[in-house]
């Protein structure tokens, strides 16, 4: 059995945050109240709650001569889903960051994109070009 993740983090809309998830990723949803919503995020629970304004002020890193940010969370998913959500998301004229291609021609290698949801929080998206290669340096 494959294990999943959950993970629960404040929103400052919860309507604006299905929208997104929904509407621009392809998310489905799971249950909800008036203040919080699960996310089915390619079978992983997000759950967002309605909070007041928050910030994490994390710095940014440089990885392979590319400013990311430290706090960040997102998915693995195969080649064919990844290209559709990033034609998707760019043809919705959304602010995505650039796709790039990190660890050519070394374990890892994986091409990979971040788009800023809006909560703030910045989401990536992955594929590796061998998922064996997903935990090995």
């Amino acid at each position: 059995m494959e294990t999943l993740f959950h993970m629960s983090l404040p929103c400052l809309s919860v309507k604006e945050t299905k929208n997104f998830y929904v509407n621009n990723i392809g998310a489905s949803l799971g249950r909800s109240a008036q203040t919080w919503v699960d996310v089915n995020l390619f079978g992983h629970q997000i759950t967002f709650i309605k909070a007041d304004k928050f910030n994490f002020n994390s710095p940014n890193y440089v990885f392979e001569g590319h400013i990311l940010p430290s706090f960040h969370f997102g998915v693995i998913i195969n080649e064919d889903t990844w290209k559709s959500i990033y034609e998707k998301l760019k043809e919705s004229n959304l602010n995505v960051v650039n796709k790039t291609t990190f660890l050519q021609e070394k374990p890892g290698e994986h091409s990979s994109f971040f788009i800023k949801d809006p909560n703030d929080y910045m989401l990536e998206f992955k594929n590796f070009k061998n998922s064996d290669t997903i935990f090995k340096s």
